[in-house]
This record gives C-alpha cells, structure tokens and sequence, in this order.
C-alpha cells in the first residue's frame, strides 16, 4: 500500500490532469446539455492531454461487462457508476460526475456533485454537506491515524447536517489499479482499523442520501438509493505524507 517517490510522481501528474480535465466539463454542465456529450468531451481532454480515461473499458469483479464511457454520470437517486446516455440535463437534476485519470500506468480518481439550473434548497443542502464531509475526512488524513477516525469524521459531520452516509459502498487505495487496499468506508469508529503511513494513497469519497441509505442496484449496473431520494458524491486521491495530507486532485 505504500507507493515510491517515482510512483507518487506519476499519480501526481495524474491528479493534475484529472483536476484541469474536471474544471473544464463541470463549465460545460447546463440545461440541454446530454450525458453523452460530457462524456466525449472528457474522453477528449484527457487524451489531449496524454494519458488515458481509467473508466473506459474497465471492468471489476462481479461487473457482467466492462465499463463503457469515459466517465460515470450519476442523475438525481442515482449515487454511482450511472452510464452516460443521450439524456439531455434539465434545470433541476443533481447530477455526480465521477473521473478516473491513467497516466503512464498510474491513476487517479475524482468525483463532483454539481446543482443543474435551479435546485431545490434541499438539494444545495446535500451538496455542501457532502463536499464538507470529504474536507473533514482529509483532515483526518495524517501518519498515525487511523481508517476508523476518516469513516468516524465523515458520519458524524453528515448525520450532524440531516443526513445520511450510503451502506455498502466505500473509497478504496488507488495507484496502480483503480481500486486497491484498502478500503475507505465513510462509517467507522475512532482509533480503529489500519493505521495510516506516509506513501499510502487513498480515495476519499462520501457518498450521502438525503432519505435511506439503503442502495438497489439497477440494470445498468449502476447503484441508486432504495427510496429514490437525492444523493451526492464527493471524492479526492489524497496522499498521506509526513504532514498535511496532499489532495491530488485538488
């Protein structure tokens, strides 16, 4: 779990990439805009910047089929890995806009929930709660903590604001592969699980329901809560180092 200096270097620029590349198509979400069309601009900018999109064709254990865009695109009740189709956006949608970014090898891994038009207050709530959540989780991001204080930090700030942290999904190790050790649950209890050390890279990604935070997963394979109420989705790759924790995809 604990990557070199010449693997951090490329996770590094990795990140940079992914930052510039999320900046750019988060400017491009608006009304009358589809999923399909954020997808091939994202598949666009990454490759003009010389790496490739980790999502495209990527398939994990027990996925039926490998992953068909560039980017996961996640609408309204839907919390993750929705797939980018030729629904246009409406004033109103909470869409989750997840990227993954390879460069010469190593990846890194971002999400953003993004208001489309006018949103509900309900909705603005959601958002800030869970972009919040993922600060006070990197916070807690330092050599000698542990994964319980990260999932304790994160609960406890969502609850605190009305809301709820998703079962059954987490964040995980990232670098080499997509999804490494360890996993990053957004539960946990103080001074529990492994203990954090400088080298290790990790994503960071609360997700949170505005109802239940029991999930179903849908045909597509993608995962939506059970009561079809507002989700979001935060994520960064953060390095733990021998100070502050560095985000990577800041």
């Amino acid at each position: 779990m604990i990557k070199t200096e010449a693997e951090i270097k490329l996770i590094r620029i990795a990140g940079k990439i992914l930052s510039s590349v999320a900046k750019k198509v988060k400017e491009s979400v608006a009304p009358g805009v589809s999923l399909l069309e954020l997808d091939q601009l994202t598949k666009k900018l990454i490759r003009d910047a010389g790496a490739e999109p980790t999502f495209l064709g990527y398939q994990p254990y027990g996925a039926e089929k490998p992953f068909p865009a560039s980017i996961c695109a996640s609408l309204n009740e839907v919390v993750v890995h929705g797939i980018p189709t030729g629904y246009k956006l409406k004033s109103g949608d909470l869409l989750k806009l997840d990227f993954g970014v390879t460069y010469q090898g190593y990846i890194a891994d971002s999400a953003f929930t993004i208001g489309v038009g006018k949103i509900t207050k309900q909705a603005k709530d959601l958002i800030e709660a869970t972009r919040n959540a993922l600060s006070v989780g990197i916070r807690e991001c330092r050599s000698g903590k542990t994964l319980g204080d990260i999932g304790w930090a994160i609960n406890n700030y969502v609850v605190k604001h009305g809301f709820k942290v998703v079962k059954g999904l987490s964040g995980h190790g990232v670098g080499k592969e997509l999804h490494e050790d360890p996993p990053v649950f957004n539960e946990g209890q103080k001074n529990t699980g492994l203990k954090l050390k400088p080298g290790m890279v990790l994503a960071l990604e609360p997700m949170v329901s505005a109802g239940d935070p029991y999930i179903t997963q849908l045909e597509d394979e993608s995962y939506a809560t059970r009561d079809k109420s507002l989700a979001a989705h935060f994520e960064h790759t953060v390095l733990i180092t021998e100070k502050e924790p560095e985000i990577l995809t800041r």
